[in-house]
Parts: C-alpha cells; structure tokens; sequence
C-alpha cells in the first residue's frame, strides 16, 4: 500500500503514510461515513450531512500540524514515536459513536448501553474486529498499550512517562477535535458567525515545564476568537430549537419502537434489533449499525398503526406539524418544575396526549471553565485572568425548552408567563 493524499474541504490536502492508511481503510473506521456529525442538525441547515469521517481526517490531519509545530519550536520535546500516537488518538477519538452521534448515546435506544468512549475502546482492543488487528499490526503490542493510557490520560505507561499535553492535544478545552468540528460544522452548517485561526492557535502553543500546555501572549486575540466561535456554534447550531425538537423526535420514536418489539407489534430489523432489544450486544454486532439502519426503517414506521410511532415517523419523513416552542426566553428547569403539572393538564384539556404532545427539552452549557483544565497564558495566568471578553463566556449557561402542539402554543405561552412571573405576560413574543 502507498502513501497516500486526502482532498479535505476544510484543511485541503491531508498526508496520509501507507501504515495509518491500513487503519482508516478497516471497516470499523470506513463506518464513520454513515455516522452523521449533527445528528438532526440538517432539519434546521440542510447541508449540514458532513459524517465523523471526515472529522476524525481532521483531527488526525491537525494533531499532526500541531506536533509538527512542537518539534519545531521546542526541540526534544516530543518523540516521533509519541507524535504518531497522538495522531492516532485523534484519528480514533470517535471510532465507537453510535448511529446519529450523541444523540443516540442513550439507555432510552440501546439495550447495551455503554457511553461511546467505551465502545470505542472495546472496537480497538478487540481481537475479532478489523481496527483492531489493523492498529496492533501498526503498532505492536506494547505502544498500543501506550496508546490506550494517553487516551486514557495516565502519567506513565510501564514506567515511561507521558506528559499531560499529550492527552490535552486530544482531549481538552483546546483540542483538536473541537478545532476541527467547529471550523467544519460552521462550514457546512452556514453559520456566520467570524470563525477563528487554527493556524495561529496552533502556533502559540507551547509546553510549559510542568507538562502542560501554554499559550504565548501574542496568540491571546487567537484564543478570544476560538472561544467565542465556540459560544455563537453552541448558541446559533448545537442548541438551535428545532435541532433540540428533533433529536428528541428521533429518541422518541426509537424509544417507541423499542417498546413496540418488546409488545410484539413490531418487526424489527436485525440491525435494529441489536440496538433496541439485544441486552448482550458485542463490540462487532455494535460496529455493524450506523444511520441507515435507522432511516430505512422510518417510512414503514410512518404508516404503522400505532400512533405515537407514526407521528414521530411522519414528522422526521416530512418535516410537518412539528411542534412548537413556548417563547420564553428566561426559562429554567426550575421553572419548568413548577408549571409542569399545569401546561399538562391544560395539553389534556384541548385534546391532546400530553405524554407525547409536551415535549422538554434543556440547554445546559458551563461555558469556559478557567479553574477546571483551562487555558493558561504564558505568564501562569489563565485566559480568562487577561481577557474580559473570555470572562463573560465564563458564566453557565442553562434555561428549558418547552414544545408543545402549534394549535395550542399561544394561549398556552401566555398563561405559563403568567404562572411564571406576572410581569413575563408582557414580553415581547419573538421567533
């Protein structure tokens, strides 16, 4: 096998030398094609069907740029053996998501369930799966051992140390794999919202003598623009309420069917048999689903003669009659604990089930956390220390969604600000 060059829409030509190109061609990896990104996110911006794929190539492609960089500015600080280690670990960060991403990472579908970071593992230890046996012959068994601990963050593997900034190049407020999801999914999703260097970012890095990374003080505008990308992504794309309405769409109608097969009133298909009803699923039954075990299925679902299974199935098939948002801006989840009872008993009066027909959703976003792995500035200081705009990104972010019938939703919103705060009755509405 040769060395070959990857045509990437994001970082334009990615190397990739013949021995990782034996892993990325197993057909646990080359599954990562059919595991869409954002999950539903393409409801809201249509093109937005780009697949782990392609961001695992991206990790790996700057995990490389990055160790590149180190060996350049420090010299002696990384080995070409821990180099590729690192790029190996960001290829494989995602090797165990399961079908639509984090979405389906649910005890609610998976009769297995294990968190995808577990799968993962279970995918690349395995004897019976191609990535397996595929990353040992790479490697050997003992720096695959070394591989598996810097994933895992330890300090040494059989004695031999790994410094932190291994692990934080995959895996930490300023990875990698943030990177690269969010410069592509702001490409793929349309966002306009600035973006950020991942050039200079890279560059401004350093390690610092006790391990960890640093960032020189001339990357610091590099660092604001990264942070704030992350917030308006967050904010415009992973939160946006129509992506939050049909994730829970895409649960509930597998919860459905799950429920379904266990009654007996619905044939499943092998494949999704494995992921609903089989309580025993192993790391190669797992590797075997991806998303169109699920889309095929829908169009039959919409017809069934259950209800709740074919409206779930009907919304996801024609993107009609969904539900809508009760607008209120300033919502908790202690809010929605309080009117909960009473927004379900006024959904039951006009009609509708309020066990499908109410729907809860919550945004929880911690913000940046300079105390809890955060970004250090050269002088010892934390970003945040030097910045007020990092600062204020620094604040949790949490408030509720509340989605009920469109026919509903505007007497329904007026009546849950007035049980709220009497003053919330006379907001603005807003789309």
């Amino acid at each position: 096998m040769r060395d070959r060059v990857i045509r990437d829409e994001i970082h334009k030509d990615i190397l990739v030398p013949a021995r990782h190109a034996t892993i990325i061609d197993t057909k646990e990896f080359q599954r990562l094609r059919h595991i869409q990104q954002l999950s539903t996110c393409e409801y809201v911006f249509p093109a937005a069907n780009h697949n782990r794929f392609a961001h695992s190539l991206g990790a790996y492609h700057l995990a490389g740029q990055l160790t590149d960089s180190l060996k350049e500015v420090q010299p002696g600080i990384l080995s070409d053996d821990d180099a590729e280690l690192v790029q190996l670990a960001a290829l494989l960060h995602d090797i165990g998501h399961p079908p639509f991403s984090h979405v389906l990472e649910t005890p609610e579908v998976y009769a297995t369930y294990h968190s995808h970071e577990h799968w993962g593992r279970l995918l690349l230890e395995s004897e019976h799966t191609e990535v397996g046996a595929a990353l040992k012959s790479v490697l050997g068994g003992q720096r695959t051992a070394r591989l598996f601990s810097l994933m895992d963050g330890a300090s040494q593997h059989d004695g031999v140390p790994i410094p932190p900034f291994l692990k934080e190049i995959v895996s930490s407020q300023l990875d990698v794999d943030r990177m690269d999801y969010m410069v592509r999914d702001q490409a793929n999703t349309g966002a306009q919202i600035g973006g950020f260097d991942i050039a200079r970012v890279l560059r401004a890095l350093r390690v610092g003598d006790d391990g960890h990374f640093f960032v020189k003080s001339w990357g610091l505008p590099a660092i604001e623009a990264y942070l704030v990308t992350r917030y308006h992504m967050y904010h415009q794309v992973y939160f946006h309420k129509v992506n939050m309405l049909t994730q829970n769409y895409l649960v509930r109608m597998l919860s459905r069917a799950r429920y379904l097969a266990g009654e007996g009133t619905l044939a499943l298909s092998p494949a999704l048999h494995n992921m609903l009803r089989n309580e025993n699923l192993d790391a190669q039954g797992y590797a075997s689903l991806n998303d169109a075990h699920v889309r095929v299925s829908i169009p039959e679902w919409a017809e069934h003669e259950d209800e709740a299974l074919s409206n779930y199935a009907k919304k996801m098939l024609s993107r009609r009659d969904f539900h809508k948002s009760l607008r209120i801006e300033a919502l908790t989840t202690e809010m929605v604990a309080v009117v909960k009872d009473r927004i379900e008993e006024e959904v039951a009066a006009a009609g509708f089930d309020p066990s499908s027909e109410v729907i809860y959703a919550r945004i929880s976003k911690r913000g940046y956390m300079p105390y809890e792995q955060g970004i250090q500035i050269e002088d010892g200081g934390d970003a945040s220390e030097h910045s007020p705009l990092i600062r204020s990104l620094a604040q949790p972010n949490e408030r509720a969604l509340i989605f009920v019938p469109d026919e509903i939703r505007d007497g329904l919103e007026q009546r849950v600000r007035e049980w709220i705060k009497p003053s919330q009755s006379s907001l603005v509405h807003f789309e």
